[in-house]
């Protein structure tokens, strides 16, 4: 019997192992997941790294942050924080600052623009109910089961790249 995955992928054998089905369904479950929202963000000319980018310096507040700090707090990983942050500099969505005391630091905070163009995103309805749509279907316990899986992956990978 050929499993979900196996048809959509329209792959004849069966997976190697039951972790690299796993593996799998999680990247392609991801994968749609990310284009329905970043189709969304798309008709705001945002990539989703972009939009995780300027929350993050909503949430940081008026001193905003330094590039190495925005990196650790991104969703996905991102190697060129740098160039992101010229992209939005460029829109006036963000402005950078050398700080003071430690002229080799530079800051990133958001701009009025930046918060004004964040204000329009949340009220903008199919971006508020994007994840609703995707996962609301899914009853909260199971919600919560996932969560909880998905953590353990994510703490049994760091604790392997210490050890």
């Amino acid at each position: 019997m050929v499993g979900r995955l196996q048809g959509e992928l329209k792959q004849n054998k069966p997976f190697a192992s039951i972790e690299v089905e796993a593996f799998l369904n999680l990247v392609r479950t991801a994968d749609m997941l990310a284009r329905h929202l970043g189709g969304l963000l798309k008709s705001h000319d945002l990539t989703m790294t972009q939009y995780n980018v300027l929350r993050i310096l909503r949430g940081a507040g008026a001193t905003g942050l330094p590039c190495g700090e925005i990196g650790a707090r991104l969703v996905t990983w991102d190697p060129d924080i740098t160039r992101l942050i010229d992209r939005l500099e460029k829109r006036d969505l963000v402005a950078r600052a050398r700080q003071d005391a430690d002229r080799r630091v530079v800051l990133v905070r958001l701009t009025t623009t930046g918060s004004a163009f964040l204000e329009d995103i949340d009220q903008d309805e199919q971006v508020n109910t994007a994840l609703q749509t995707a996962l609301g279907h899914i009853p909260a316990p199971d919600l919560a089961q996932l969560i909880t899986a998905l953590e353990n992956i994510r703490d049994h990978l760091r604790s392997e790249a210490k050890s």
